[in-house]
């Protein structure tokens, strides 16, 4: 294996060091945050920043799951888990996501008691200046914990830093509402408390939905697949490429099935060599592990059965939920054809399937029609 395979391979560890040191720079500065609001929150009476000082807590305790996340993920294959524990990271963003649930929802019910036993707070230019370093201390950690999660592809820790710059907000929102009581001696401070839970609940269940979402499989971004397709495609033989299936493992690890349409004038011997530089080059190129690439034969010395694609190209994708249609043979000596149509969600397989056979089957009654059915699986 090559020196830039090499390379890829050595991500994860580093990809772990990464998340790992930026996770103990999140969790020292929010306990030092803690420390200063809870202070401050004690001193003046204050639910707000007493609550935003809880946040932060569970901003500690999350960065703490996150390295344990990263952690384990990183771990090795072994006989039970032959494709690694990168899906651990997933549980651990879970994790995550229901700590900033659990502080939501505790943060709402403290304000509500405020609001329905008020008591007044007592804020001062020292609580100002320390609520105002806290802000500024935020934004600084939550662009920085977020560009670096971004980089190493880490969900937990972006949403760390997402939520950092997120507190920043709020945490700006107990500074209005301490400047207000100072200058009109109105306390809205029990209110923002409600306002700061409510935002800390919404904020917890989308980190849990994009997790469940990575869970249970997505769609994957167009760009990616074009990536992916441009990379076979540059393979001098190939023709086309189609059916492109990612499976992921954890954070960069993704493993791949697709289809590619070859000459028919190929031997084995040389389809085996253009499959082994397909995986090559794609794993270079993108860290994608081909693990299945099934071939489709293309009619090359055959006009009639170019005449015969066109025609029933035509009428199948005639039809709005026929995305596309690939994989086209003809089988003179056996006289059958064969090809594959892309479907949409918006048709039953079974009434699609009827109507194409419907169809394309009267255009060559000669012929044995097998029409395979493909799932939409990108854009």
């Amino acid at each position: 294996m090559n020196e830039e395979i090499n390379d890829i391979s050595v991500l994860p560890e580093n990809r772990e060091k990464t998340i790992v040191k930026k996770s103990i720079t999140g969790i020292v500065t929010n306990l030092l945050l803690v420390a200063f609001k809870a202070f401050v929150g004690l001193m003046s009476n204050s639910i707000a920043v007493i609550l935003d000082a809880v946040n932060n807590l569970s901003d500690a305790l999350s960065s703490v799951v996150t390295i344990i996340g990263a952690k384990l993920g990183a771990r090795q294959p072994d006989r039970k888990h032959p494709l690694g524990y990168g899906r651990i990271e997933y549980i651990s963003s879970m994790i995550v996501a229901a700590l900033v649930i659990y502080a939501g929802i505790t943060s709402l019910v403290e304000s509500v008691k405020k609001i329905i036993e008020p008591e007044t707070a007592e804020y001062n230019a020292v609580s100002i200046i320390i609520i105002s370093v806290a802000i500024a201390a935020k934004l600084v950690l939550g662009m920085y914990v977020k560009k670096q999660g971004e980089k190493v592809n880490s969900g937990a820790l972006a949403a760390s830093g997402s939520d950092a710059l997120f507190d920043a907000i709020l945490s700006a929102s107990v500074l209005a509402s301490a400047v207000i009581f100072l200058i009109w001696g109105v306390s809205l401070e029990a209110y923002v408390g409600v306002i700061i839970a409510c935002f800390i609940i919404k904020a917890g269940i989308e980190m849990m939905l994009e997790t469940l979402n990575d869970i249970i499989g997505k769609r994957e971004d167009a760009e990616t697949i074009l990536e992916l397709k441009r990379t076979i495609c540059e393979e001098e033989a190939v023709i086309g490429a189609y059916d492109v299936a990612l499976f992921n493992y954890g954070p960069e690890k993704n493993y791949g099935a697709v289809h590619i349409e070859l000459p028919d004038t190929l031997t084995v011997n040389e389809v085996d060599g253009i499959i082994r530089r397909i995986q090559n080059n794609v794993f270079q190129k993108t860290g994608i592990v081909l693990t299945g690439v099934s071939v489709y034969s293309f009619n090359t010395h055959d006009d009639e059965a170019a005449r015969m694609r066109n025609a029933i190209r035509k009428v199948v994708l005639a039809h709005d939920w026929a995305i596309q249609m690939h994989g086209f043979y003809v089988d003179d000596e056996a006289k059958s054809i064969r090809f594959d149509v892309v479907l949409s969600f918006d048709i039953d397989r079974k009434e699609a399937l009827d109507t194409l056979y419907a169809e394309v089957a009267p255009l060559y009654p000669d012929y044995e029609v097998f029409i395979t059915p493909d799932v939409d699986l990108t854009d």
